[in-house]
């Protein structure tokens, strides 16, 4: 009934307590997710649950905020996206949050990194996992340049198409995102009480492009705020969302796992 577009299953929080954590979700009837790389030291295990569970899927990336691990060449993502049960690139994009004493100018290695995944985006035609914060507008900058999105074209052979995840930004963004083509997905933020100018957001976005996802281990939604987050919470996402835009909760499920195979088309090959 439910499908987790965007969980961290790899991590140590969950992969140390992997079979009660698919229990979990099989009695939340939470039915697939995305597990998602965020380091090349990582895919493999990220891979191999993918490949063990016919409900799940991978992605390939680095994470813009991972300094001081392998650096993706084009080649390293393409080779990867390659391969059974990978079905998206990234988690990829921009954060500008915790720059600590450098400065914008000193996250050229970040900005160049991102590039790489859209390009690998497009030679593979897989959609994007996009992460940003802090950094909005060199995000859609970049995407538009690379993602043959704007007037510059970019290289490749297909315009980009994915996801913003975990969406904490403006309504401008959004629709900047929206524009694009691209999807809007939600985690367990949209439930926190501080959080009325997300609700908001998700008001306005479409349902044919919403996704919902928990990022787990983080941001475990209301009530279980400040616990370890896993898949089998996401409906709590489903019900925020259903009582934002007034539907059943069904309805909610149902479009959102819809778009999710949309979008990771892949999953049906």
């Amino acid at each position: 009934m439910f499908t987790d577009s965007h969980c961290h299953l790899s991590f140590p929080e969950l992969h140390s307590q992997l079979p009660e954590v698919l229990q979990a979700m099989r009695e939340a009837a939470v039915d697939r997710a995305l597990c998602i790389c965020t380091t090349l030291e990582e895919f493999d295990t990220v891979h191999r649950i993918a490949l063990d569970h016919p409900h799940l899927w991978a992605t390939v990336g680095v994470h813009p905020d991972n300094d001081g691990v392998r650096e993706p060449s084009l080649q390293d993502l393409l080779e990867r996206a390659a391969l059974p049960r990978v079905v998206g690139i990234g988690e990829t994009g921009l954060d500008y949050y915790r720059l600590g004493t450098r400065s914008v100018a000193d996250m050229a290695w970040q900005r160049e990194r991102y590039r790489v995944h859209i390009r690998a985006g497009r030679q593979t035609d897989l959609p994007l996992v996009i992460h940003t914060r802090s950094a909005s507008d060199d995000t859609l900058a970049i995407l538009r340049e690379e993602g043959g999105l704007g007037s510059e074209g970019g290289q490749g052979s297909v315009p980009s198409r994915g996801v913003f995840h975990c969406f904490t930004e403006t309504a401008e963004v959004a629709r900047a995102a929206l524009d694009l083509g691209f999807y809007i997905s939600f985690s367990g933020i949209l439930t926190f009480r501080n959080a009325a100018d997300l609700r908001e957001v998700a008001r306005f976005v479409p349902l044919e492009r919403t996704l919902i996802e928990t990022d787990s281990p983080y941001l475990a939604p209301v009530p279980y705020r400040g616990k370890t987050n896993t898949p089998a919470l996401v409906p709590w996402v489903a019900r925020q969302i259903a009582e934002i835009k007034g539907l059943p909760v069904e309805k909610v499920a149902a479009a959102t796992g819809q778009n999710f195979e949309h979008l990771f088309s892949r999953i049906f090959m």
